[in-house]
């Protein structure tokens, strides 16, 4: 299993203002790195840096290398649309377009260029079962999205994602706004999705980190302090910082 995420000396500024100090941050092919830290500690302006969602803010700058997949994502040049085919968001609220469940999902492989009926049918359905929301909704695939529960909106934009088959799975705080029972679903479909796609999720739940997650990287203050196998962060961290939020004394 090799490296399909290599983030060496990486730093980012929002203007004046420095989000991200000296990151460097692997994840390997099939695995789940789970993101943790306090709010404000720059884990999902990382995350965002790994499909370029951060070059929709004008003041950002970036130093540093970030190679995806063995591109260097930020040279010029640089296919965006092709990168954030192969490297998937999800958000931390779910945002299904104001269209059917079936447009939903149908709407990537349209627009990289998929138009015939049957491939588009065997996608949506292969999608759905993916994230576990084919048997809810098979029967009105033409209903809004938008009359779908919060845990079935947040499934189907995974669904949306895995639509144009992608490499790596970047999840930013997914079950955040979800109930237990929806949040115990997503945390069901990372562990079935977990192996054939690179999974990096951002979390303030660090029960949620250990139950889902290969290997953690802690976050603080903008720089990454450790990272490690999960079960070692957890239960003997190297770093006085890590040790202080995991049992709790700040975060």
């Amino acid at each position: 299993m090799g490296e399909v995420v290599t983030v060496t000396g990486l730093n980012l500024w929002y203007g004046e203002r420095q989000a991200l100090h000296s990151i460097s941050l692997a994840a390997t092919e099939g695995e789940v790195l789970a993101l943790i830290g306090p709010s404000g500690c720059g884990k999902s302006t990382f995350l965002r840096t790994l499909n370029r969602m951060n070059d929709l803010i004008p003041s950002v700058r970036i130093e540093g290398s970030v190679v995806v997949l063995g591109e260097d994502i930020y040279r010029n040049g640089m296919e965006l649309a092709e990168l954030r085919r192969r490297v998937g968001l999800v958000f931390q609220r779910s945002n299904p377009f104001p269209k059917s469940i079936y447009e939903n999902v149908a709407y990537g492989p349209k627009i990289h260029g998929e138009k015939r009926r049957v491939e588009l049918d065997e996608i949506v359905e292969q999608s759905l079962r993916r994230a576990d929301l084919w048997d809810e909704v098979k029967d009105r695939l033409g209903a809004s999205a938008l009359r779908l529960s919060g845990g079935q909106q947040q499934r189907l934009c995974i669904a949306r994602a895995l639509a144009v088959r992608p490499k790596i799975l970047l999840m930013d705080e997914p079950a955040s706004a979800l109930d237990p029972r929806s949040t115990a679903k997503i945390e069901e479909l990372i562990a079935v999705l977990r192996g054939e796609y690179t999974i990096l999720i951002v979390t303030h739940n660090m029960q949620q980190a250990g139950r889902v997650s290969d290997r953690t990287a802690f976050f603080c203050d903008g720089a990454l302090i450790e990272s490690g196998v999960t079960s070692d962060i957890f239960t003997n961290p190297q770093k006085k910082e890590t040790q202080d939020y995991i049992t709790g004394r700040f975060g």
